[in-house]
């Protein structure tokens, strides 16, 4: 009996130890579960102050390019097309043409009135010295009508004293009455050439004055200039030139290299100046627009590293840029309708602010990306400015 009560004792004790060596292990367990947390959390902490904090990111990105679209800057009938939507072109490759019958003929006139203003040129000049001899005639005849008019002032002034002497002698019988009548007659005669002459000289004198206007007129012509820098002929050869212009322009060429996109031109149909024909999109030159929340903006720098991932390839390939720009504008702010906050009635949104990032040409070349791709920029804060 005292066997076996011992024998229960000591189970009791063994259990007793079993129990509380369980749950000093699971103290133990708790504790070291608290420390990998708190460790873990501490690590977080670190890994996120020393690191994390200095990156911010966004899936709101996508690639973008300035097209350049193609416009006519001629009108005219399309003869032809060479190229189709998706194809590679250069820059200088000839895209379409247009038919230059009207350009050709439009040259051909602007070559003729060219020609023209030449020889209108020359004329002036050839009219100056004819007028320059012209002047010296007049002054000759004014000079022949001055002494005209001397001549017949001096007859004049003899008639009247002839006459005034047969008068005298008229009262004596010393002259007969013809003699009296021709004296008189010859003085009417002497009177009447006076005023001829007066009127030629003032006819002579007039003819001078004009042929000096018209000579002045004529060199204003040709005043300080040449044939070739006449003002006529500048404004003839800059017609012929715009028309020589056009003409090229009827060839429409690549203005960069890239991929022919929107093609809507079609041979056979008329096109005005400035209708689009097509884009030429220059993959080459393609950015990555980032739309950042406002609140993720506030170390982010023009300069900055970034790294670029698109989903069309997957993480796997990764595209290194720098920010180079920040928008002026939210794009709210330059929606069709932006919003009225000043209304009152407003719930505030938190808006987003697009980041050009230019990405590396030579990283381009062997991934080359398409216009609208989704993209996932990651901008590092903390590299140096």
């Amino acid at each position: 009996m005292t066997q076996m009560n011992s024998d229960t004792t000591m189970d009791q004790f063994d259990d007793e130890f079993d129990a509380s060596r369980a749950g000093a292990s699971r103290k133990k367990g708790f504790i070291g579960l608290a420390a990998a947390i708190a460790l873990a959390g501490a690590g977080y902490g670190c890994y996120w102050y020393f690191f994390a904090s200095s990156y911010v990111s966004t899936d709101n990105a996508y690639t973008a390019v300035e097209l350049a679209e193609v416009t006519p800057a001629v009108g005219g009938i399309v003869k032809a097309v060479n190229v189709v939507d998706t194809q590679q072109v250069k820059k200088g490759e000839v895209l379409v043409v247009l038919d230059d019958t009207d350009a050709r003929l439009a040259l051909a006139q602007a070559a003729a009135d060219l020609g023209l203003a030449k020889r209108r040129v020359h004329s002036y000049l050839a009219n100056d010295e004819g007028l320059s001899a012209q002047v010296k005639a007049r002054e000759a005849d004014e000079k022949r009508a001055q002494a005209q008019l001397e001549a017949a002032q001096a007859d004049l002034n003899r008639a009247q004293v002839d006459l005034q002497r047969r008068q005298a002698l008229s009262a004596s019988g010393s002259v007969s009455g013809e003699e009296l009548t021709n004296a008189k007659n010859g003085l009417a005669q002497a009177q009447a050439n006076l005023t001829s002459a007066r009127a030629a000289a003032a006819q002579s004198s007039a003819n001078r004055l004009s042929t000096i206007g018209s000579k002045k007129a004529n060199a204003a012509l040709t005043v300080d200039t040449t044939v070739e820098t006449n003002p006529e002929v500048l404004l003839a050869k800059a017609r012929y030139e715009q028309a020589q212009i056009d003409l090229e322009r009827t060839v429409i060429k690549a203005p960069v290299d890239g991929t022919i996109a929107k093609r809507q031109v079609q041979i056979g149909r008329r096109v005005q100046i400035g209708a689009p024909l097509l884009s030429v999109v220059p993959t080459q030159n393609i950015h990555v627009d980032a739309n950042f929340k406002e609140v993720e903006l506030r170390n982010v720098k023009i300069g900055q590293p970034v790294e670029v991932t698109a989903d069309i390839y997957g993480d796997k390939v990764v595209y290194h840029g720098t920010v180079s720009g920040l928008s002026g504008g939210t794009g709210s702010a330059f929606s069709m309708i932006p919003a009225q906050n000043a209304t009152g009635n407003w719930i505030k949104v938190v808006q987003r602010l697009p980041v050009r990032i230019t990405l590396d040409a030579n990283e381009m070349k062997h991934r080359p990306l398409q216009v609208g791709l989704s993209m996932e920029a990651t901008i590092d804060t903390s590299a140096a400015q």
